[in-house]
């Protein structure tokens, strides 16, 4: 039943992935204005010229089947701005730096998030709990612009412990990483602590207390092993808004990736650009929700696939 479940999952994917560009496409036309507007008075034939290139002559449902068959071949156009580039290129140069920067801040948000919320459960009512929570809180309430903020007066600026600006070698990424980990860590946490919690009350904890078993044993292999499912359902959002949601961090801090080339296209009213950006992360997003909702159900035996699982 496996290998029906996971055609089903992936055959809903494809047809969301075709809804978002379907979508995207008629909010790109319903948009005022015009591409070419900021280039200033032109020539009625290079106007047509221009519009001929970019397929705009043509009627909208003719404009659409020929983005969709472009998109299928994985080409995203031309960039309407700057010459020579391709959406492709872009992507090509700038989701490297997008991804980099967005796995790291997902094993910093991974790695303190369950230590935080493994430590609030153990100390339930005491200092390191209340610690942690606190620590959450100041993670899920302060948005990350104002942190990475934060950290470029004091911690580069006022006291010089880390470089900021660019994307030079690995002590630049620190802090636009922690900036962008700081509210996924801190839901991992909470998430986490809650799953613990209820762990620990069930049976099967209290018999293996029963039984002897050590309690870092208990921990490991009982209770963290069954609370840490609920994050794993997550993880395939938060990894794909890490990766796609860096746009404000690397603007702030002049990472040449994505968020550059997005926040600038928007700017210009670059539409392939917008498109292909939107399009992109969109394909990641689904892809990795696919993912973990199928490795969920092979982490979980207790999960039933069957005609229930939809």
């Amino acid at each position: 039943m496996m290998w029906k479940y996971t055609l089903n999952r992936l055959f809903w994917a494809i047809i969301t992935v075709w809804v978002i560009i379907t979508l995207t496409f008629i909010i790109m036309k319903t948009i005022p204005g015009n591409p070419f507007a900021k280039e200033g008075p032109m020539p009625p034939a290079v106007y047509e010229n221009l519009q001929r290139h970019y397929n705009l002559d043509k009627p909208e449902m003719v404009q659409y089947a020929l983005y969709l068959k472009s998109v299928l071949q994985l080409d995203f156009g031309p960039s309407m701005k700057t010459k020579a580039i391709t959406v492709n290129d872009y992507i090509k140069n700038g989701f490297p730096v997008s991804l980099h920067l967005g796995l790291q801040a997902l094993l910093i948000a991974i790695t303190f998030g369950l230590f935080l919320g493994v430590i609030a459960a153990l100390n339930r009512n005491r200092w390191p709990d209340y610690s942690a929570m606190v620590l959450a809180i100041i993670g899920l309430s302060v948005p990350s612009f104002v942190l990475a903020t934060f950290l470029i007066h004091y911690v580069a600026v006022k006291w010089e412990l880390l470089p900021v600006a660019t994307w030079k070698s690995w002590s630049h990424t620190i802090l636009p990483s922690i900036a962008l980990a700081m509210m996924p860590m801190a839901y991992i946490a909470r998430l986490m602590r809650s799953s613990m919690l209820e762990v620990m009350s069930q049976d099967y904890i209290l018999t293996a207390k029963a039984k002897g078993l050590a309690g870092g044993a208990i921990i490991m292999k009982h209770a963290v092993r069954n609370a840490i499912l609920p994050v794993v359902t997550v993880l395939g959002i938060l990894t794909a808004n890490l990766v796609t949601g860096s746009f404000i961090i690397e603007y702030i801090f002049g990472i040449p990736g994505m968020g550059e080339m997005f926040v600038n296209s928007i700017f210009n009213r670059d539409y392939p650009v917008i498109l292909g950006a939107t399009i992109f992360y969109s394909i990641i997003l689904i892809a990795l929700i696919f993912i973990v909702d199928v490795a969920y159900t092979w982490i979980d035996p207790r999960i039933k696939i069957g005609k229930e699982s939809g």
